[in-house]
């Protein structure tokens, strides 16, 4: 298989890099619109041909698939553009930028028949999958209540570098150039990780977002610095669980944590997930009575990429794939609109086995409101 790399951004050495260890895959283009940045990206990775827009990739036409790694705004415009030229796509999150935009490009795909994927990278953790099959076969009894967090620290501290002359950072905190702010970063992660491990859908939620000031009227150079830098959100699943969700990029001493805890009427587990290292550990059986928590022996599990070439390959379905990343951005979508209205919102939800979002088509029509 014949890959191409479209945009060479920091993210992008991930999927070389992981794509590059896979047997059979080939990485023969690499796209971007800083011609200098292509080239060089090119070099370190071995890549014999550099485009500077995705219209002269597609003309000379010479790959199978595209891993789309440009910014947020970027990705419904790109995406439909190698639909459109007959290329499976595995899509860097989130999807959009709204419903709308990830509603098409999940169209599009299944009308193609192609292999489009959404680059929900904590799927490739052990803790998290072996966590959603202990909830799923019961082990933990019945799933009452969740917490998870997602804590980011590169506000207060330079360990990434000085985010307030990088636009690898701004373009992240400004609305105008195409970010829901953490929500949309961080918060798309969280959602996923807590409803695929608890194995049920939202069915109601509220959030408050929440931006701090954080230069002269909030602006650097041609940056509003708008977008969100932390959010709280409440939820019910569709399973009766409730559950609560925070993210911040104000996490002093938290370089880059995500923490999920299940906590069942039989047992509990939690997740943790950090730049060093993933775990999970239970408190299952008679341990409940004493509070003692027992680490868990995970394994490995095949990463997102792999999955994405074995899909492609093969034929088979893919998880998550473009329709589980137009519902997850939707359920951001109703987070942006409950903070805006001060409501809890209420999304009739239709559950898969899979534990994925299915909304129904009447949903935006029907949500019910309950007043703060």
């Amino acid at each position: 298989m014949r890959l191409l790399i479209l945009g060479t951004g920091g993210r992008a050495n991930r999927h070389a890099i992981e794509i590059g260890k896979i047997e059979g895959i080939e990485i023969v283009g690499a796209v971007d619109v800083d011609p200098a940045r292509a080239k060089a990206f090119a070099a370190k990775y071995k890549i014999e041909h550099t485009f500077t827009s995705l219209q002269e990739a597609i003309t000379w036409g010479k790959f199978d698939a595209a891993a789309n790694v440009t910014s947020d705004k970027a990705h419904y415009s790109t995406t439909l553009a190698l639909i459109a030229a007959r290329k499976h796509v595995l899509c860097e999150k989130p999807l959009a930028l709204n419903y709308e935009e990830a509603a098409e490009m999940a169209s599009a795909a299944e009308r193609a028949g192609l292999v489009a994927m959404v680059g929900l990278s904590f799927r490739d953790f052990a803790p998290l999958q072996r966590a959603r099959e202990l909830v799923l076969s019961g082990e933990i009894g019945r799933l009452r209540h969740l917490d998870a967090s997602y804590l980011q620290s590169w506000l207060v501290s330079n360990s990434y570098g000085d985010w307030a002359s990088e636009p690898k950072f701004l373009w992240r905190l400004s609305t105008k150039h195409g970010s829901n702010g953490v929500l949309g970063d961080l918060g798309v992660h969280i959602l996923d990780c807590a409803a695929y491990a608890a194995g049920s859908s939202v069915e109601r939620l509220f959030a408050r977002l929440k931006c701090f000031d954080k230069a002269p009227g909030n602006r650097i150079g041609d940056y509003d610095l708008d977008a969100n830098d932390s959010f709280t959100m409440t939820m019910e699943l569709e399973n009766g669980a409730m559950g609560v969700i925070q993210a911040t990029r104000w996490a002093t001493g938290y370089e880059n944590e995500l923490k999920l805890r299940l906590f069942g009427d039989k047992g509990a587990l939690e997740v943790v997930i950090t730049s060093q290292g993933s775990s999970l550990k239970a408190c299952l059986g008679e341990d409940v009575h004493t509070g003692i928590w027992r680490w868990i022996d995970v394994g490995t599990v095949a990463t997102i990429y792999e999955r994405f070439v074995a899909a492609v390959k093969t034929g088979e379905p893919v998880d998550p794939d473009f329709r589980y990343g137009a519902n997850l951005q939707r359920l951001v979508d109703f987070a942006i609109r409950a903070e805006g209205e001060r409501s809890e919102l209420r999304m009739p939800i239709e559950g898969d086995r899979h534990g994925d979002y299915r909304f129904a088509e009447e949903a935006t029509a029907a949500i019910g409101l309950v007043a703060e």
